[in-house]
């Protein structure tokens, strides 16, 4: 069985029609292989927003990944990791490290991302750039970890292809 995915790009000015959407799609690409691709949606920088959107694709339509980008930076109007904050129940920070970790190497503006990751109930979030380039690169950097964090999450006593009680 495949997991469900939904990918939110948080764009004031995608949202409003005035920036073609670059990011959602490049994620799309990647993650449809993988996943079943439920929805994808365009939403402005509100923190309210965001967190209502993540929490009714959780709650109302049990998705098991959501991917946002956009809103990670440090501008006025990024709100995303508050607003994922204010719907996780579990921070994952391994994720968010690798992703910073890893971009830093590529170039030092890698560090001012703020991006989180985390989980509600049995679902995870990711928080990625704004940027086509850098959501991908990021993606790519925990992709291997998303399906077995998943499978943990919702119940997977195996580890690393053995039962834990053996």
């Amino acid at each position: 069985m495949k997991y469900k995915a939904t990918i939110i790009t948080i764009s004031d000015k995608g949202s409003r029609g005035e920036r073609k959407d670059e990011s959602g799609p490049a994620i799309e690409n990647i993650l449809k292989k993988y996943y079943v691709i439920e929805k994808t949606f365009i939403i402005p920088d509100d923190k309210e927003t965001i967190t209502h959107t993540i929490k009714e694709v959780i709650d109302s339509k049990g998705v098991d990944l959501v991917v946002t980008t956009g809103g990670t930076g440090v501008g006025k109007r990024d709100n995303t990791p508050e607003a994922t904050r204010m719907a996780i129940e579990k921070e994952l920070p391994g994720f968010s490290e690798i992703m910073r970790v890893e971009s830093y190497k590529i170039t030092p503006h890698g560090i001012i991302s703020r991006g989180i990751c985390g989980i509600r109930k049995e679902s995870i979030i990711i928080n990625l750039p704004g940027s086509p380039k850098a959501a991908v690169e990021c993606l790519n950097f925990v992709l291997d970890a998303i399906a077995h964090a998943l499978d943990k999450v919702r119940g997977d006593e195996t580890e690393c292809g053995q039962a834990l009680t053996d």
